[in-house]
């Protein structure tokens, strides 16, 4: 079975600081851990919020064709909350239904999210998904646009990717 690698890049000024401990980037390995039979390679970067580090990594990442990058934090209305345009300027395509359907899911848990810029795209053959910052929105968002990731990363012709009976919820066209 093919390993697959996924990035995470956390933005958290006081993380990278050391001043407290990442909890998101964590739960997005654990939420894919528990979904994906195939193994997986982590790259698992933690940057304060800063846009030019954000582009070179998101670059880096998708230079070495890390077929699918999810990305922590940043997307809320704060002036240091830069993660959605960085994303939108870095990608060739944007999948603007990923955030649609990620604020859809979270409206129901709580009505500020609306306020969440979270997008998604393709750089390249990776599949970069953006994210909120605090760890119980990262599986409900996830769970909204789950079902769509692995034939996305078909079509960008990466991985093949496999599935735990808990990831089993996929979607793949019966032709394929």
């Amino acid at each position: 079975m093919q390993s697959i690698p996924i990035g995470i890049i956390t933005l958290s000024d006081r993380a990278s600081r050391g001043e407290y401990e990442d909890r998101s980037g964590p739960e997005i390995k654990t939420y894919f851990e528990e979904r994906l039979a195939n193994p997986i390679e982590w790259t698992y970067k933690i940057i304060p919020d800063e846009r030019d580090l954000l582009r070179q990594q998101l670059i880096k990442l998708s230079d070495k064709r890390i077929p699918l990058i999810c990305t922590t934090g940043g997307t809320g209305p704060a002036l240091r909350d830069i993660t959605p345009e960085v994303t939108m300027e870095v990608c060739d395509k944007l999948l603007p239904g990923f955030g649609e359907e990620m604020r859809r899911v979270s409206l129901k848990a709580v009505p500020t999210a609306i306020l969440s810029a979270q997008t998604a795209g393709i750089r390249k053959q990776s599949l970069i998904i953006n994210l909120p910052g605090k760890p119980k929105a990262i599986a409900e968002c996830l769970d909204g646009v789950y079902a769509a990731i692995p034939y996305c990363i078909d079509l960008i012709e990466g991985p093949y990717m496999e599935f735990t009976e808990k990831g089993s919820h996929a979607f793949r066209p019966k032709n394929k």
